[in-house]
C-alpha cells in the first residue's frame, strides 16, 4: 500500500480518535478509512486483470497463540473472508496455525487490519464490564465473537460499495466478473493444497458479552495501528497469559 494511501488513512483515524470529535463525526471518519482500504483492494484487482504479474495468488502461515486462540483465529478468518481471502485453521499446541490463501494485495490488507483489530479488541475487552456471577472467560469469548462478526460485516459492506462505485476496468469484462474470477482462483489454490478439507462444527458460546462485542465492533477503526509497521508479529494484551482456550480442532 502506498505511503500516500497510508497517510490519508492515518489522518482520518487521527481525527476519529480526537476526544473533541462527536460520535457521528468519528463514525464518518472511520467509514472513510475503510472505504479507502476497500478501494485500494479493487484498484489492485483491476490492475491485475490487465497485468496478472502485478498481483499473484499466494499464501502465508500465521501463528495464533493462546490465550483465546480460537477467538483470535475467528477474527482473522472473518477479516480474511471479507477481503476475498480464505483461511484454514490447524491446531498447534495450545494455539492454532492459520494458513491464509489470497492475492498478494488482499493478504496485505488482511495483515494491516488484523493487527489493528487485535489491539482494538484488547482495549475493548479491558473496558468491558463482566456481569456479576458470569465467568470472565466465557464473557470474553462471546464478546470477541460479537466483535468479530460485526467487523467482518462492516468490511464486506465496504468491499461491496467499493466494487459498485469502481470505474469500468478497461478490459473486456466487468468489475464483478474480475472479482469473482479472483475469488475462484483463490478457492482453486486452497482446494489444491487441501483437497479433503472439512468444515468445523458450529461453536457454542455461553457468555453474555455478545451485545457489548457487537457494539465495540461497530466502533472499531478499520485501519488504525495495523497501518504502521509490525504486521503479523504485533502483539496485544490478548496475548498475555490468562484463561487458556480449550476450543476444538478443525480442518485438514
Amino acid at each position: 500500500m502506498s505511503e500516500a494511501m497510508l497517510s490519508k488513512v492515518r489522518k482520518l483515524l487521527a481525527k476519529a480518535e480526537d476526544p473533541a470529535c462527536t460520535a457521528a463525526e468519528a463514525e464518518a471518519f472511520t467509514a472513510k478509512a475503510a472505504q479507502l482500504i476497500a478501494r485500494y483492494g479493487v484498484d489492485r484487482a483491476l490492475l491485475a486483470a490487465r497485468d496478472p504479474d502485478t498481483d499473484p495468488v499466494g499464501d502465508r502461515v500465521v501463528d495464533v497463540p493462546a490465550p483465546y486462540a480460537l477467538d483470535k483465529a475467528g477474527l482473522l478468518a472473518g477479516v480474511a473472508d471479507a477481503l476475498r481471502c480464505r483461511a484454514v485453521r490447524r491446531r498447534q499446541g495450545n494455539g492454532f496455525v492459520m494458513h491464509l490463501f489470497g492475492f498478494g494485495s488482499d493478504l496485505e490488507r488482511v495483515d494491516l487490519l488484523f493487527t489493528s483489530l487485535l489491539v482494538q479488541a484488547a482495549h475493548g475487552l479491558a473496558a468491558a464490564t463482566v456481569p456479576p456471577g458470569e465467568h470472565p472467560a466465557a464473557f470474553r469469548r462471546s464478546w470477541l465473537a460479537g466483535f468479530s462478526l460485526t467487523v467482518a460485516e462492516r468490511l464486506r459492506r465496504a468491499e461491496e460499495a467499493a466494487a459498485a462505485s469502481a470505474p469500468p476496468p478497461g478490459v473486456s469484462t466487468s468489475v464483478a466478473v474480475v472479482l469473482a474470477d479472483r475469488t475462484a482462483r483463490v478457492e482453486r489454490r486452497l482446494a489444491e493444497t487441501y483437497p479433503r478439507l472439512r468444515t468445523a462444527a458450529p461453536r457454542r458460546l455461553r457468555g453474555g458479552g455478545l451485545d457489548q462485542g457487537v457494539a465495540a465492533g461497530r466502533r472499531a477503526d478499520l485501519g488504525g495501528a495495523g497501518l504502521r509497521p509490525g504486521g503479523w508479529a504485533a502483539r496485544s494484551s490478548l496475548d498475555r497469559p490468562a484463561d487458556r482456550d480449550r476450543g476444538g480442532t478443525v480442518n485438514p
